[in-house]
């Protein structure tokens, strides 16, 4: 996936914006339709979809890496669902970190499955299928709010407080997988990420539906390997640059900064540049988990090299009232057992 460009986030639409609009516009209608088809297959198990309404990083992983911690406190064991993007194989199949690598499964997959018992597959009912053969009692999807082939319970939807929906257009126009006000009807929480005034306008969505709202926010986690040290910031993720302002943020010395598409797959030749510009300059390179991820899942000594030459900033989700969250799901676990 190429890099987002920058005016999907920008309320001043330049004019490759407006040309894009009709395209946009036939690619939400499309995209809204196909979210309201009946589900063609539904899982013994209840199952979670932690979502969003645009393309692009909102913390889906990490808020679903906290959502299976608070299932297991109360006394519930989770497990993961997704597509494994940037993976080659397209499942069903049992995620195992210790034989397979972010090349396999994608980079989420991996992280995911230090969890809990992840599965990936692009087809989502074959996928929830082996999810029942595990020791699981409740499925948590990463993503997948969009795809209509599996009933979920619960939709849990994610919405950047600093971003919002951007300029409100569908791609390729803008970041909208389908228009708003189709995707609110499926949503059954919105959760608030972060700080900002930009998803206003999907509060305002969420009140007409009378959606209960929860907050949550992203903390990075302070490492005192980062302390003095001159930044060679990386990352290859939906938004690059938010990455680069958490640093920042931090009070770190970014001093050099390189954006890659999402999912990236790095080449040797984008390792011997990020390795030889740090060096030149005298820089701690530093990236995020899911980059390292993919980087460890190489076997050749150049990517051994950069990884052990990189430090990871690593983060977590809070959220505010997770006692409200889990009312939440326990409500919805009960209508599931009464469905049977």
């Amino acid at each position: 996936m190429k890099r987002a460009p920058d005016f999907w986030w920008q309320r001043t639409l330049p004019p490759l914006a407006h040309l894009l609009k009709p395209a946009g516009w036939v690619y939400g209608r499309v995209s809204g339709r196909r979210m309201h088809r009946k589900p063609r297959a539904r899982s013994r198990l209840p199952v979670i979809c932690v979502g969003n309404f645009v393309v692009g990083g909102t913390g889906k992983t990490p808020f679903a890496i906290e959502l299976a911690r608070l299932l297991r406190q109360e006394g519930l064991t989770p497990g993961f669902l997704l597509r494994g993007y940037g993976g080659r194989n397209k499942g069903p199949l049992l995620v195992d970190p210790q034989t397979h690598d972010a090349a396999d499964v994608g980079d989420e997959a991996l992280l995911l499955s230090a969890h809990a018992p992840t599965v990936i597959s692009s087809d989502r009912p074959a996928g929830a299928r082996l999810a029942e053969e595990q020791p699981i009692d409740v499925l948590i999807m990463d993503d997948g709010f969009q795809n209509p082939s599996l009933a979920k319970d619960l939709n849990l939807v994610l919405v950047d407080c600093s971003t919002g929906f951007g300029n409100g257009l569908c791609l390729p126009a803008g970041p909208l997988r389908a228009p708003a006000h189709l995707q609110i009807v499926k949503a059954d929480c919105l959760v608030l990420i972060g700080e900002g005034d930009e998803a206003d306008e999907a509060v305002h969505l969420a009140g007409r539906k009378g959606l209960p709202l929860l907050h949550a926010h992203v903390q990075p986690r302070p490492s005192d390997a980062l302390e003095g040290k001159r930044l060679f910031a990386f990352a290859g993720i939906g938004r690059p640059r938010k990455f680069f302002k958490s640093l920042e943020e931090m009070g770190y010395a970014v001093h050099e900064t390189r954006e890659f598409p999402d999912h990236h797959r790095y080449s040797e030749t984008d390792a011997r540049a990020l390795l030889t510009e740090a060096e030149n300059g005298g820089l701690q390179l530093v990236t995020t988990r899911k980059d390292m991820m993919r980087l460890l899942s190489s076997e050749t000594e150049l990517f051994r090299w950069l990884a052990a030459k990189t430090e990871v900033l690593e983060v977590a989700m809070t959220i505010d009232d997770p006692d409200r969250l889990i009312a939440l799901v326990r409500e919805r676990l009960r209508a599931k057992v009464f469905e049977r």
